[in-house]
């Protein structure tokens, strides 16, 4: 297991990194706007579980043997950003309901926000990348298994990155209030159609951001 003082410089770091928001912060907060806390939570709780998957994956070696194969690599990555096109189409379908009339598709549910989380991140090989690169840094030989290190230590990433991404998904659940609000007076039948096409272009920018990047 890794000493303490390794462990209090690998969280300061985790935690430097995480402050900066990245594409899952983006992603949360688009959902939470889009459908609400609940909804940005367990979207949340889903790319937490593909990055503990990711941190497994590294922890085994599949993840190093991805990055030595350039079509391997090249097909995941791909298959992530078409994943977060067919999300952004998904959307744009939507119609938004016209008064008296109910809404043509129903909001994601929960299982969904949920597989749909675990899929964005795990079809996202930067991801796997990052752990292969950043947890052995904190390895310690003779402190115990490598593999079992990096499963400690990509825990409490995943751990602290829940933390963090939870707290942007309640901000931008308490600016969905607000804005809800203060469009409750006004005529609101447009409100859905440009949520939904601003969700819709965002998930359009991280997949070109998946391919690119």
């Amino acid at each position: 297991m890794p000493t303490l003082t390794t462990l209090v410089v690998f969280l300061g770091s985790t935690l430097a990194l995480l402050a900066v928001p990245g594409p899952s912060v983006i992603y949360v907060v688009t959902r939470t706007l889009e459908q609400g806390r609940t909804a940005g939570l367990v979207s949340m709780l889903g790319l937490e579980a593909g990055a503990l998957l990711h941190v497994g994956l590294s922890a085994v070696g599949v993840t190093a043997l991805l990055a030595a194969s350039e079509v391997a690599f090249t097909a995941v990555r791909y298959a992530g950003a078409a994943y977060l096109v067919t999300l952004g189409v998904r959307q744009l379908r939507r119609r938004a309901a016209l008064p008296g009339e109910a809404v043509t598709t129903p909001p994601a549910s929960r299982p969904r926000l949920f597989r749909d989380g675990v899929l964005v991140d795990l079809l996202n090989p930067k991801t796997g990348l990052f752990f292969l690169a950043f947890l052995p840094q904190f390895v310690e030989p003779g402190r115990g298994p490598a593999a079992l290190q990096v499963l400690v230590l990509g825990g409490c990433f995943v751990v602290l990155a829940a933390l963090t991404d939870g707290s942007y998904a309640l901000a931008a659940a308490g600016l969905r209030r607000s804005l809800t609000r203060r469009r409750a007076a006004a005529d609101g039948t447009g409100r859905r159609t440009s949520m939904d096409r601003l969700t819709g272009a965002v998930y359009f920018t991280l997949g070109g951001l998946t391919v690119v990047a």
